[in-house]
């Protein structure tokens, strides 16, 4: 197996990618790097109108990602550790879901333009949880940009990710299930899942499903 320097973390929105990678990369000493979903003006809109604005809110995160992708090659020439909370082939999971039509066919288009140039990760880690816990942790985070978020769209979503998942085979790939533990507030979840990442004989697609907490 290849030498881990480069670890994304996915997931559906609320499954902890970004606490998860913050936590990651304080362990590894690594180069953090998180989307900059804010940053996007179409967002908020999308959330209350899907349809109106999905084509600008996919653009838009497009050229963001690979703007910040690109620079992966240059800036961490000399990192031990980078640390990702997205891989920028999510993009896609969006696009499938949320554009249809000319709008669709313009974006796949482009895609694999830009996507051929930038930099794998060596690791894929999938945070996969249920739609339950995902709304649990929107709803505790609070965040004023996702107050429009329906469990309709999450459950859509989460389906879209799986699907996403199943066929996927760019980098190797550890699908975790979340939906029962905690890593950010207990440090031995945390342990497992990072004895996980660098276990010896981990294969190229594995699943782990750590036990139950009482």
């Amino acid at each position: 197996m290849k030498e881990i320097r480069y670890i994304a973390i996915e997931g559906v929105i609320g499954a902890g990618k970004t606490s998860l990678a913050k936590k990651l990369s304080e362990r590894l000493d690594a180069n953090l790097i998180l989307e900059e979903f804010e940053t996007n003006p179409f967002l908020e809109k999308f959330y209350d109108d899907r349809k109106r604005f999905a084509f600008q809110t996919q653009m838009f995160f497009l050229i963001n990602r690979y703007k910040q992708q690109e620079q992966l090659g240059q800036e961490d020439l000399f990192a031990k550790y980078i640390v990702s909370d997205y891989i920028f082939d999510k993009d896609q999971i969006f696009a499938y879901l949320n554009l249809e039509g000319e709008e669709l066919k313009l974006y796949e288009n482009l895609f694999p333009l830009l996507q051929r140039s930038l930099r794998k990760p060596d690791l894929v880690i999938f945070l996969q949880s249920s739609t339950d816990r995902l709304m649990h942790n929107i709803k505790r985070r609070g965040r004023k940009i996702e107050r429009n978020l329906t469990r309709g769209y999450i459950s859509e979503l989460s389906e879209a990710y799986n699907n996403f998942f199943f066929k996927y085979n760019n980098t190797p790939l550890l699908i975790v299930n979340s939906t029962e533990i905690d890593f950010i507030n207990r440090q031995k979840d945390f342990d497992e899942l990072y004895n996980q990442i660098f276990r010896d004989d981990r294969g190229f697609i594995e699943y782990f499903n750590p036990e139950r907490r009482g």
